[in-house]
């Protein structure tokens, strides 16, 4: 076991009293980036109070965690997260907690639902997200008793969190509640002077309550769910520049962060937000913008981040910082149920029809396959998805004679276009075909070479949506092994152990402004305890997991539980080596929201924390 009660340890006469838990015997690395050191932490009202190079003293009520061989870390950071509406259901995010992370960031793509209506946060994050839109507005007509950013916050830390919570304030999630949600996505209003006001007014509120910033949108594909305005944009979409600069004013006024995403088909704006981050005769505007990676559609795309990283922030003095997933960006798709088919219309003109029936008369018209082969085939078109399927392969499938194929294989097999094979599986099988493919970063050696440019920082698991498309919840746990195998000449090493360390906690908690990220003498007792034996190919394998609290549905999620020992925050453990602590996620509290510039070391009082039922 890694958590026990000790009674034999050293102990000095009555000192041993003094830790609420004792880390003994680990390889401690402080997030800082310097080299990890043989060290004992001592733990006592939920901060780091000592630490020691020689044993520590425990007494017969101290918690122990045996630590030797291992290594002793931060928790992780995941800074792009979409737990918004799943924190309010199951406020222990176990998938998370699992895999190392102790602090989540919510409220990003310019999603939260801090003021809209359960039915409008529904419309907004369910299509875009790949959420079941009845268990959001379930979880929000349950779960929601907040009126503003502050009562908001309330109400998330009355949860049983099991990481912490820090939240971005959703462009679309203001602008839908100020506008109405269908002024707010049509092209033709745009925000009066007394609603550019209230929307500036509910920034100015969130970022006093302690919110991180506000996030952004001005990619095209995400669409609205629901049947008032389905497949509108975004509201973030149809913002004019000059309201985004208004916004942008508040964030640098206050030195707070702007995250969001540029329009993935003309790609140009990135200009825009590149120009807003510079701190030329102003104060720089931080600002984190989704993603680099090596795109299999345009190889070419890489060079670009760390060239327009360096012009923002060393020419133009600003702050700049590119999420990245460390990992291969393996996507599963059931059918033609995944966002890529956004990327262009006849796969918009197929995602906009839910009901089977009609979208399957749909596919088999033969002018509609037309559009969509030519959609398909254009050679100059912006994309993201590679649009390969001999890039696709058959996971599940009824004809289990498919399994294991790809999708232009079986077309050859039986002599026909592979985007009507593809459409015909669709019609056939629908959900029930099962395919999977690889988008981004499936190079290692540019893997290892895209991370350490400038600018880029870890980032964007997605956690908590596309629960059927991806899971990327151990990204932290993979790196590590990465680096581990390349220090032991898999390939060249690129990251030491404690640089890779320092990029998924005190890097990220620098320059978001959270009290997060260190572990040092003072600092909240938010660890991972990490065994190096355990990062092995594990950490690759599939595995599904029923999620009840969103009906059952077979969530994607990661199984590696060698890696991690112990998860522990504000000094309680919560997780090890498979196992929950008890009462985690229904009655054991350890997260807090985590507000912007708060002091380092907050703690929030667990005994002071009202109780509230988990919505279920």
């Amino acid at each position: 076991m890694s958590l026990q009660l000790e009674t034999s340890g050293p102990v000095d006469g009555g000192d041993g009293g003094r830790f609420d838990m004792v880390v003994r015997g680990g390889t401690w690395f402080d997030g800082t980036g310097a080299p990890g050191l043989r060290r004992d932490l001592g733990i006592r009202d939920g901060k780091v109070v000592e630490i020691s190079n020689g044993p520590l003293p425990v007494g017969p009520a101290t918690k122990v965690i045996e630590a030797g061989g291992q290594w002793v870390m931060p928790g992780f950071i995941d800074v792009h997260t979409h737990y918004d509406a799943e924190v309010l259901v199951a406020p222990g995010l176990g998938e998370s907690i699992r895999h190392g992370v102790t602090t989540a960031i919510i409220g990003n793509c310019s999603l939260s639902t801090v003021y809209t209506t359960p039915v409008d946060a529904a419309d907004l994050f369910s299509r875009v997200e790949a959420l079941p839109r009845d268990h959001v507005i379930k979880a929000l007509d349950q779960g929601k008793n907040w009126t503003d950013p502050a009562s908001y916050i309330e109400s998330l830390e009355a949860l049983a969190l099991g990481p912490n919570i820090a939240a971005f304030l959703g462009h679309s999630d203001i602008r839908a509640s100020v506008m109405g949600l269908g002024r707010a996505t049509d092209r033709a209003h745009k925000p009066s002077r007394s609603e550019m006001a209230a929307i500036s007014s509910a920034i100015e509120d969130a970022l006093d309550a302690g919110f991180l910033g506000v996030s952004s949108m001005t990619n095209p594909w995400d669409k609205l769910d629901g049947d008032r305005y389905r497949s509108r944009c975004l509201p973030s979409v149809y913002a004019r520049w000059s309201e985004r600069r208004k916004i942008n004013r508040i964030l640098r006024r206050r030195d707070r962060v702007l995250q969001t995403i540029p329009n993935l088909n003309t790609k140009y704006d990135i200009l825009f937000f590149l120009a807003g981050s510079t701190g030329l005769g102003r104060k720089p505007l931080r600002t984190s913008v989704l993603a680099a990676a090596d795109a299999k559609s345009d190889r070419w795309v890489r060079r670009i981040f760390g060239p327009i990283a360096t012009l923002a922030n060393d020419l133009g003095r600003g702050a700049l910082r590119w999420q990245h997933l460390p990992v291969p960006f393996e996507v599963y798709s059931d059918g033609i149920d995944l966002v890529v088919f956004e990327e262009f219309g006849s796969g918009r003109a197929a995602l906009h029809l839910r009901e089977e029936m009609g979208r399957n008369d749909l596919l088999k018209d033969p002018e509609y396959r037309r559009w969509f082969r030519e959609d398909f085939e254009k050679k100059f078109s912006s994309r993201v998805w590679h649009r390969d399927f001999d890039d696709a392969e058959i996971t599940e499938c009824p004809d289990e004679a498919l399994v294991g194929k790809t999708i232009e294989q079986v077309a050859r097999e039986r002599g026909i276009h592979s985007t009507d094979m593809f459409l015909d599986l669709v019609v056939e099988h629908g959900t029930d075909f099962r395919w999977r493919t690889v988008i981004t970063n499936d190079r290692p050696d540019i893997a290892d070479w895209l991370i350490k440019q400038n600018g880029v920082t870890i980032g964007f698991s997605d956690a908590g949506a596309h629960l059927r498309n991806m899971a990327f919840y151990n990204y932290g746990i993979k790196l590590l092994q990465r680096v581990k195998e390349a220090e032991h000449g898999a390939r060249t090493p690129f990251l030491t152990i404690e640089e890779a360390i320092h990029k998924l906690t005190g890097e990220l908690g620098e320059f978001y402004g959270l009290d997060a990220g260190f572990l040092r003498i003072g600092d909240r007792a938010d660890f991972v305890v990490v065994d190096p034996a355990g990062l092995t190919d594990q950490t690759k394998e599939y595995a599904e997991e029923a999620m009840p609290e969103f009906g059952g549905i077979m969530r994607m999620v990661n199984r590696n539980d060698d890696a991690v020992t112990a998860t522990v925050v504000a000094g309680e453990y919560l997780y090890g080596r498979g196992d929950f602590a008890p009462g985690f996620g229904t009655t054991l509290r350890s997260g807090q929201f985590l507000r912007a510039d708060q002091p380092r070391g907050t703690v929030k009082n667990q005994s002071d924390r009202p109780r509230q039922t988990v919505v279920g």
